[in-house]
């Protein structure tokens, strides 16, 4: 069965790879029909660095993903991240021609097409443009413009840069892979679409993405976001650090930090012991879980503390830019046991676990609803938009081309009636020509 009405999210993690079918249903929610994860291979700290592995990973997920729905998967929208994004601020305007007539769309496409033309690093691109206030004729913080009257536009923007050959190499994936690239959006966009109300994004929050190999930052205040950062570092460093700290593989390492690990080391007691099965008849290890939870411990405080540099970079200490939502946590290493406190300790901003299940519908899946598809979720989310904005532009487009072709007809036969603008069928069209050429004709 083809794609049809479904869209498609594919999340190309560090640890894993989330293929995701699912279309909006009749009350506005996201119905999953389908979803697919394999073992990312060729991934590191969220830029891929072996284009074989991961066509091969991204067609594992897919193929689960179509077997799960019975469906052919065509376009996908894509996350990136990586530790070669950065955002910055930057502010710009334009003249309009005529300033008696209303402020419409083009005018905001014309003002962000200019901000894309900024000269940028060499081997940098830019990912996103996301207007923030809008000023006209010096009046200042207007959210929408549309429809209103003057000369002189202008507005700040938010724009995301990444490495070109980054993007490239993530398409050329999706390429190999057998499937069309939709669109490509920032991760920790994603995840906020998916799990933050628009109340948290109009009080101030930070989301914070913890993943495999990087976390994810993005701060919104009064509705409009303000500032996106991806740290190098995430759940991969903790394994990482417990492997060299107990002298035991990661896989071993892996499960340890899942079933016992705690992100705060005074909650175990000294003689709480886990024996670990020693490699090919080698004695067994006997681990204390105080010892893991001190070594988790001490990267989570890292990568939090390096978190909380980029919140107070934004401003989060002025009055004005304060933060009143809070944290919210989400991404695979927020399942971490007592993270939440450990954030609340630090940052003393008021913290939640974010969940991707409010935009779901009810009979979804409960596997769906953790943090840990929180991006796939979202990039499901900006799928369905974009198919439901390419459906209206083609219906529109119709609509126009419909109504010229019937004011064609009307000036052909010299009638001077006013013609309504409707929908035709090709049918129609060609009977109303027929009709009148034979008219004229005698």
């Amino acid at each position: 069965m083809e794609q049809g009405n479904y869209s498609v999210g594919l999340d190309i993690g560090t640890t894993k790879i989330v293929a995701i079918i699912g279309k909006e249903n009749e009350y506005g929610k996201i119905e999953v029909v389908g979803i697919g994860r394999s073992k990312s291979l060729g991934v590191h700290r969220g830029v891929v660095n072996n284009i074989t592995q991961t066509i091969q990973s991204i067609q594992q997920a897919v193929e689960q993903a179509e077997a799960n729905s019975g469906l052919k998967i065509g376009s996908v929208v894509v996350g990136i991240a990586g530790q070669h994004i950065r955002s910055l601020q930057h502010s710009d305007y334009i003249t309009r021609a005529n300033s008696e007539e209303v402020i419409n769309e083009d005018d905001l496409d014309k003002l962000c097409n200019q901000v894309y033309k900024l000269v940028m690093l060499p081997g940098e691109e830019i990912i996103h443009v996301l207007p923030q206030e809008y000023r006209i004729d010096g009046q200042g913080e207007i959210k929408q413009p549309m429809g209103m009257y003057g000369g002189r536009l202008e507005a700040n923007f938010h724009v995301v840069v990444g490495q070109v050959s980054s993007i490239k190499n993530v398409g050329r994936c999706i390429k190999s892979a057998g499937l069309d690239l939709g669109n490509i959006t920032l991760e920790p966009l994603a995840s906020s679409d998916a799990v933050l109300s628009q109340e948290e994004k109009e009080a101030g929050v930070a989301l914070i993405d913890i993943g495999g190999g990087t976390t994810d930052l993005a701060i919104f205040k009064d509705g409009i976001i303000r500032h996106t950062a991806v740290i190098p570092f995430g759940g991969n460093v903790i394994t990482e650090d417990i492997k060299e700290g107990c002298s035991i593989i990661e896989k071993q390492a892996e499960l340890l930090k899942i079933k016992f690990g705690s992100a705060w080391p005074g909650e175990n007691k000294d003689n709480e012991i886990v024996s670990i099965p020693g490699l090919r008849g080698r004695e067994p290890k006997e681990i204390t879980l105080k010892n893991l939870s001190k070594i988790i411990h001490a990267r989570v405080v890292e990568i939090i503390e390096q978190v909380y540099v980029e919140i107070k970079n934004y401003g989060h200490e002025e009055q004005k830019k304060k933060l009143i939502a809070g944290i919210v946590l989400t991404g695979g290493g927020s399942q971490l046991k007592h993270l939440k406190q450990l954030v609340e300790y630090i940052t003393g901003m008021d913290t939640r676990i974010g969940y991707p299940n409010e935009h779901l519908a009810g009979d979804s899946d409960e596997e769906i609803a953790s943090p840990l598809y929180a991006t796939a979720v979202g990039l499901l989310m900006n799928a369905v938009k974009n198919q439901g904005r390419k459906k209206q532009e083609a219906e529109e487009a119709q609509q126009e081309l419909d109504t010229e072709m019937v004011l064609e007809t009307s000036m052909e036969s010299g009638t001077q009636t006013e013609v309504r603008k409707e929908r035709k069928s090709v049918f129609d069209r060609w009977s109303e020509k027929l009709k009148d050429f034979l008219d004229n004709a005698e």
